[in-house]
């Protein structure tokens, strides 16, 4: 999320609607945005806790279960800005705007259903590599890769990325 409450990058690993999804994130922004600096980093609602960190113009919200531990929390929400920051070279707003794909495959290659799976940045970002390496391997052999990029993708994620959800190659044909 931005300092002016635009969310640039999110993800929910429980099943909610789509209209609860813009409840939680508008009242996270409405809590957190107003906090000074000097304040905690945790806020507590009903059974979830909301763990935050500010990085530059960034703001990285982690929802957790109110049991778990919140410093093991901050150290994930860091260890997933290093490997931003390894891909983008000092990651910013505007790489979480334009690269959103690439964001999310960093995000599900470090996190399985909100679980951290791998801690290792280095190997993170060989993960990355390898499967860029193997998305211009198959352009090369003359396939449209465009509708491959976008399976997985919500459709809100397809369109902040510029692409007509939902299509398929080059005449839209699913």
């Amino acid at each position: 999320m931005s300092r002016q409450g635009k969310i640039r990058l999110s993800e929910f690993f429980s099943s909610y609607t789509e209209s609860q999804k813009k409840r939680i994130l508008r009242d996270i922004s409405a809590d957190v945005l107003p906090r000074q600096a000097k304040m905690c980093n945790i806020i507590e609602k009903g059974e979830y806790k909301f763990i935050y960190r500010r990085y530059a113009s960034l703001y990285f919200v982690v929802g957790a279960p109110v049991e778990m531990n919140e410093l093991i929390v901050l150290e994930q929400i860091h260890l997933f800005v290093e490997a931003l920051d390894g891909y983008f070279n000092s990651v910013c707003e505007l790489d979480l705007v334009f690269s959103l794909h690439k964001s999310l495959m960093i995000l599900f290659e470090m996190f399985i259903a909100g679980m951290l799976c791998e801690s290792n940045r280095r190997e993170v970002l060989q993960q990355i590599v390898e499967a860029e390496e193997m998305v211009e391997e198959m352009s090369k052999a003359g396939e449209d890769t465009s509708s491959q990029l976008d399976d997985g993708l919500s459709f809100q994620e397809q369109f902040q990325l510029g692409r007509k959800p939902g299509a398929r190659g080059p005449r839209g044909n699913r």
